[in-house]
């Protein structure tokens, strides 16, 4: 396994040491003894996984309570995946980090707690999977505008075409109106 330091600190890539042949692969995706080496925590209370299709956006969320961090990987499909540093201590403040995570290169994408997270489906279809360090907690959500200006999240949109989103991620907030992190 290979920890790929990203612009933002604690965000981070990883890639599994993939075994493969013509019969498939195999890969190791969790283990405990590693990620807590590489400074990613130890205790995952909640495993979730979704499927989109192609056009889809959905983020940038994060909780202001129950804050979780996301070990994320894509098991079919590819994606533009993306976290936002939201912690307004922190000298990063609003900025950005993106990794296309796919089935073939079989990437996993750090997102520690106090980010944002989001992706984008690039291919016909994305299964989506992530475990997460505390429980969803909807009444402390919130949804960070995918396209303020003020982060600048540079997403690989298909030309003439608009991303699908969700009713609640249409009524994001700017980075400079939405609560974040102190």
């Amino acid at each position: 396994m290979q920890i790929i330091d990203t612009a933002l600190a604690d965000v981070k890539i990883i890639e599994p040491q993939v075994f493969g042949d013509d019969r498939g692969f195999f890969l190791e995706s969790y283990s405990q003894e590693r990620f807590t080496e590489a400074g990613i925590p130890n205790v995952f209370v909640q495993d979730n996984h979704s499927r989109s299709g192609q056009g889809v956006l959905r983020g940038l969320h994060y909780q202001l309570e129950n804050t979780q961090g996301k070990l994320v990987r894509v098991t079919q499909g590819e994606v533009f995946d993306v976290a936002v540093d939201m912690r307004k201590s922190s000298p990063q403040f609003g900025q950005w980090a993106g990794v296309v995570l796919s089935e073939t290169n079989k990437r996993m994408f750090w997102v520690p707690a106090g980010f944002a997270h989001g992706f984008y489906v690039m291919s016909e279809s994305a299964d989506f999977q992530y475990k997460c360090t505390d429980y969803y907690n909807p009444a402390h959500e919130r949804s960070l505008l995918w396209n303020d200006p003020d982060v600048g999240v540079e997403w690989p949109i298909l030309a003439g075409t608009e991303p699908k989103l969700s009713a609640k991620d249409e009524q994001g907030e700017g980075l400079h109106q939405i609560d974040a992190f102190d």
